[in-house]
């Protein structure tokens, strides 16, 4: 019987190697929300900027906040400074941002609302956004990757059809139920744009894209399949069709039992857990399938101390074994303080591990050497592109 195939890669950042389902002894780290408030040189930034939308559509100050965590903090990954809302913008939706209420949007109350939407994202609403990736990809190093977003289709149209978010998302529902084909027009309104946006980023530097499905969890099993899983499986496909091989994370909140049948059928690299979900049960049913990212509880993050502690700790003994990202339940609440971060990244960087930094003349010997010595054990090195 042949031996299973083993490889080693070299030279290709921990983030990708990770959702190319390799273990990481110690794992890629990135945060939610980790360019926020909590950070005295965001707020800065934001108060130059004026509104939240001025400053997701200004570049150079959109890159800056989006840089800011990685210079302090040293993360594996950037995470380009937006909002999920900017889809529905460019689709001919108003949105605004009151300042200690969140969004607001004209809502789609009936039917008769979507003929205001266009039939295709407005790519002019949008560039802002692709230049702010290229001008991150072009200040990130050799190590850290980049990472794009949108909201998915479920979550987006919950803030269209409310005008707002609600503790239930319940027009929404009531919206899907009593006038599914409709509500399928603009779920398949979102798909596309989705689609050509996550695309756009890619192609302007992103090296992964995540799709955030922050309200998955008001949803029964039989809608979530068909209002979460179905839309992303299409974007998943879609995506690939126009950059193959594209690496895609999923963050469906409080998915719960449904979160196995999201990775069997969404086709996504990578799955998102909130701090709700058992990690015993996503080390035997998730890992095997799919990386898994997170979980640690924002509001331990928020404590620090012992319960911070003990939250890394079973992360790490629970899901370490396995491919990794190592991440929060959800985003980074503002009042965090700073040093609580540190915590985390001190105490994942105890874990051993080692590194060898080669002059790039000696690189290609030392990948034939490595190749050679690795083959009686049945490994095939890879070497970085």
């Amino acid at each position: 019987m042949e031996e299973e195939r083993k490889t080693v890669s070299v030279g290709i950042k921990p983030l990708l190697r990770v959702l190319a389902r390799e273990h990481e002894p110690v794992p890629p780290v990135w945060m939610m929300r980790q360019a926020g408030r909590y950070l005295p040189e965001y707020r800065a930034v934001r108060e130059k900027a004026g509104g939240f939308l001025d400053l997701c559509f200004n570049p150079e100050l959109a890159a800056e906040v989006t840089l800011q965590p990685v210079r302090r903090f040293g993360f594996d990954a950037a995470i380009l400074f937006s909002d999920i809302l900017v889809v529905p913008l460019a689709l001919g939706r108003k949105v605004e941002f009151t300042a200690g209420e969140g969004p607001r949007l004209e809502p789609l109350a009936d039917a008769a609302a979507l003929t205001s939407l266009h039939e295709t994202i407005d790519g002019k609403v949008l560039a802002p956004i692709y230049e702010t990736v290229a001008r991150v990809k072009s200040q990130l190093d050799t190590k850290t990757a980049l990472i794009g977003f949108c909201g998915a289709p479920w979550t987006v149209a919950t803030y269209m059809v409310a005008g707002e978010a609600t503790p239930d998302q319940a027009p929404a529902r009531l919206f899907a139920y009593r006038d599914p084909e409709n509500f399928a027009r603009l779920i398949d309104l979102l798909v596309q744009g989705s689609i050509e946006y996550l695309v756009g980023q890619l192609k302007a530097g992103a090296e992964v894209v995540q799709i955030f499905d922050t309200w998955a969890g008001v949803l029964g099993p039989q809608q979530f399949e068909h209002w979460c899983i179905e839309p992303t499986q299409k974007i998943v496909a879609g995506v690939r069709e126009q950059v193959s091989g594209a690496k895609i994370i999923g963050f469906p909140r409080g998915a719960s039992a449904m979160a196995l049948p999201y990775v069997q059928l969404t086709g996504v690299d990578g799955i998102g857990l909130d701090w709700t979900y058992p990690r015993g049960i996503a080390r035997d049913v998730l890992q095997p399938r799919a990386t898994v990212q997170g979980n640690v509880d924002p509001l331990a993050l928020l404590a620090g101390g012992g319960a911070l502690d003990r939250e890394v700790d079973d992360v790490m003994k629970e899901l370490g074994d396995g491919p990794l990202i190592f991440n929060l339940g959800h985003g980074i609440l503002p009042a965090t303080p700073i040093a609580h971060v540190d915590c985390i990244l001190r105490q994942l960087d105890a874990t051993p591990s080692y590194e060898l930094i080669l002059p790039a003349s000696l690189a290609e010997a030392f990948v034939g050497w490595l190749t050679h010595a690795a083959a009686p054990y049945g490994y095939e090195v890879l070497a970085p592109a």
